[in-house]
């Protein structure tokens, strides 16, 4: 596979904890919803593949078992929003407000 994140995907991902790991899909997320209102499509592309990159890297961790039911559903909401028929019904709102705990709290722990 072909990864954006080469460092990331090479194991330095799985030396992230849970909350460090979703506040950096947070900060993919943010920018593909950034470029989104800026109808910049090929950035907005490729932001989001780097956001599901990670989520594959955060459900390829072992120590993220107990939460794997979250991160799939994750990562099925982030493609039905971006690209499928928003059948759950999020908005760039949601996204932010979801994410946003996630970057306040590897932020406080640093």
């Amino acid at each position: 596979m072909n990864y954006q994140h080469k460092d990331l995907a090479a194991g330095r991902w799985s030396q992230l904890s849970l909350i460090e790991q979703m506040a950096n899909i947070g900060s993919e997320v943010e920018r593909a919803l950034n470029w989104r209102i800026k109808n910049n499509v090929d950035y907005t592309q490729k932001a989001f593949e780097r956001s599901l990159e990670l989520i594959d890297l955060t459900l390829e961790n072992e120590k993220n078992y107990a939460h794997l039911q979250e991160i799939t559903r994750l990562r099925e909401a982030i493609v039905d929003y971006f690209f499928g028929a928003n059948q759950f019904m999020s908005s760039e709102g949601s996204w932010r407000s979801y994410f946003l705990p996630f970057t306040y709290a590897s932020r406080k722990n640093h």
